[in-house]
């Protein structure tokens, strides 16, 4: 019953939030938002508790400013991505300005494969529309399997007809996928700062220790492709910021694993960089950091 509700929920979404003018849109993401920080729910206490390592020693009415800027962040891409199949192609290109986009182009004007891994920030749904319709260039990305099975349907549409390719995460098939795009000199598209597997790289991220996906390194190393690191955040107008960050390079010496393990760590401190620049723009609600992924332990 919850997951058809939760689906129910989503359509709903796409169906009527689409359909309003947007600055209605926007004030009613914001009301939301304003509603669900109030009721300082599990959410909003893990996206507190993940911002007190991106901001050391702020106290808790900063704490409670970032979050409350971090909701209002995430329901503007929730709206943003309720209404993007109702943008005209114009509004797409206009919606997103990016810093440095030369990393990227250089790449694909030579005919190289690109591997672009962004941590979960603004709206990168709406950063691949741009990619897509200003750039003219088809990518490939990778979703998480949700539940009902709709519901990820749902997602793989949406993102399908805003000219993405999406394969699903689990299935084991991926990661082949993308190494051959990529050695046609493709274009894939990553979030990459939270590990879905068991094979995630151990790294330091703000000073303590977590895993992040080991697919970006491994594809870059085994096809040559360019790994390129992405943030993005939000200023206060209608347009989305970027930054595409340096590549990150494949070391010149060592095994698979260690060459994974310093590429991992670079993905992880160009996110971190960006994060720290934009915290309120970081929308980790879910448990990060192997201290808090540790079983609890019960008193003697």
């Amino acid at each position: 019953m919850r997951e058809r509700v939760t689906d129910a929920l989503y359509g709903l979404g796409w169906g009527a939030v689409k359909k309003l003018p947007e600055p209605v849109a926007t004030g009613l993401g914001r009301r939301i938002a304003d509603t669900v920080w109030k009721r300082r729910g599990k959410s909003v206490l893990r996206l507190e508790s993940n911002l007190s390592r991106v901001v050391p020693g702020a106290g808790a009415d900063r704490l409670a400013e970032l979050s409350r800027a971090g909701m209002r962040s995430y329901m503007r891409y929730w709206m943003e991505s309720f209404r993007l199949p109702a943008w005209s192609a114009d509004r797409v290109r206009n919606g997103f300005d990016v810093d440095d986009i030369h990393h990227l182009t250089d790449c694909l004007a030579a005919g190289k494969g690109v591997i672009l891994a962004l941590p979960h920030m603004g709206n990168y749904d709406l950063a691949g529309a741009w990619v897509t319709t200003k750039l003219g260039v088809p990518f490939t990305t990778v979703a998480e399997r949700l539940k009902p099975e709709t519901l990820y349907d749902r997602f793989v549409a949406y993102r399908e007809g805003l000219g993405m390719e999406v394969l699903p995460h689990t299935g084991g098939s991926a990661f082949g996928t993308l190494a051959r795009r990529l050695r046609d000199g493709g274009l894939v598209c990553l979030v990459a700062d939270r590990d879905l597997s068991a094979s995630g790289v151990e790294v330091q991220f703000f000073g303590e220790a977590t895993r992040m996906p080991a697919g970006p390194a491994l594809l870059a190393q085994q096809t040559g492709a360019l790994l390129l690191p992405v943030t993005l955040w939000y200023d206060g107008s209608p347009v989305m910021r970027g930054r595409v960050h340096p590549p990150v390079d494949v070391p010149a010496s060592g095994t698979r694993p260690e060459k994974t393990s310093v590429m991992a760590q670079a993905l992880a401190d160009a996110f971190a960089t960006g994060i720290a620049e934009h915290p309120e723009d970081w929308h980790m609600l879910q448990r990060l950091w192997l201290a808090d992924l540790e079983p609890r332990q019960e008193p003697s």
